[in-house]
């Protein structure tokens, strides 16, 4: 890792270690920053960089992980007969001056990095064929760019069921990934830098994000300018919608009606099914009805939130 500059971690105060990552992308904000995760949107990821959002709580899942990964280190010297040692350090490229790195492990006698995963057995079928999850790819390639690394290394261990082991070498084809991945983070880090959010994506995690922002509302109103071709578009999508849904529930009710009492039908390379289930529900108004000297106030869980809506101005249509 040369002309990598090194930032000591080991005794660092835990407020300042989050402050430093804030101001620069790590790898866990990549597979975000290139809409590859699920969970966390490039506009999540600019309200956390920007502070408009709360830490995130430390899970029983992220206290695992960090738990088990010196054993998956250990494990992945048992498969491969190779040996790592601890980075302690936030590590940054002149090369990249928006982005750090902060790698479980680097392996000794190689210019190359070691990632230590562990999930669930529930997604033990990501990991077939030789697969593994996107999030893992993008991250690997982060820390292989800000270390300059000739391949990185990934170990997971599904819990109680298997262990894993990859590896990511440069190559042409990785390298123009890297590269790209790379712009990415630069064009993303510009949101951050002159506090300027990103465009919105329609990804959940983005909406969560609006809610969470703008939690509170007042009775204001504001003039959407320029939003008329928006609102169109919105109201032709939710009609062609409502098309789409009937078309498909039509073709449902086809093929419900050819089962008829049959649980299984065939055809081709499909198989339909339509087979009977239970299910238990409790009927929270009845049990008030016949409860109503209980104070069940305690029991029930208030949400809070802002319903959106479209309307078209004189009429109930939303």
């Amino acid at each position: 890792m040369k002309n990598i500059q090194r930032v000591p971690i080991s005794e660092m105060p835990h407020d300042e270690w989050l402050a430093r990552r804030r101001k620069t992308i790590g790898g866990s904000d990549a597979s975000a920053i290139v809409h590859l995760n699920q969970w966390c949107s490039p506009y999540k990821a600019w309200a956390q960089k920007t502070g408009r959002l709360p830490e995130i709580r430390d899970t029983e899942n992220m206290r695992q992980g960090r738990d088990l990964e010196s054993y998956v280190a250990w494990r992945w010297q048992d498969e491969t007969g190779k040996r790592v040692r601890r980075e302690n350090a936030l590590l940054y490229n002149p090369r990249y001056p928006f982005a750090h790195a902060s790698i479980d492990r680097w392996v000794v006698g190689e210019n190359a990095g070691l990632e230590c995963k562990t999930t669930s057995v529930l997604n033990l079928k990501k990991f077939k064929a030789g697969e593994f999850p996107v999030q893992y790819w993008a991250q690997c390639l982060h820390y292989m760019a800000v270390t300059g690394a000739d391949k990185w290394y990934l170990a997971v261990l599904v819990m109680n069921q298997d262990f894993y082991t990859y590896e990511i070498e440069r190559s042409e084809t990785v390298e123009g990934e890297i590269d790209a991945l790379m712009a990415k983070e630069e064009e993303f880090f510009g949101y951050v830098a002159t506090d300027m959010p990103p465009p919105v994506d329609g990804m959940p995690s983005t909406a969560d994000t609006l809610q969470a922002i703008y939690a509170d509302s007042n009775d204001g109103s504001v003039d959407l300018v320029g939003c008329d071709g928006l609102l169109d578009e919105y109201m032709e999508l939710k009609a062609e919608a409502g098309s789409i849904s009937q078309k498909m529930e039509r073709i449902k009710q086809k093929l419900m009606e050819d089962l008829g009492n049959s649980e299984c039908g065939i055809c081709g390379g499909y198989l339909v099914s339509w087979k009977g289930q239970s299910r238990s529900s409790f009927d929270s108004k009845r049990y008030v009805t016949d409860n109503p000297g209980l104070d069940l106030s305690g029991y029930w869980r208030v949400s809070h939130f802002r319903k959106f809506e479209i309307k078209r101005r004189g009429s109930d249509v939303s």
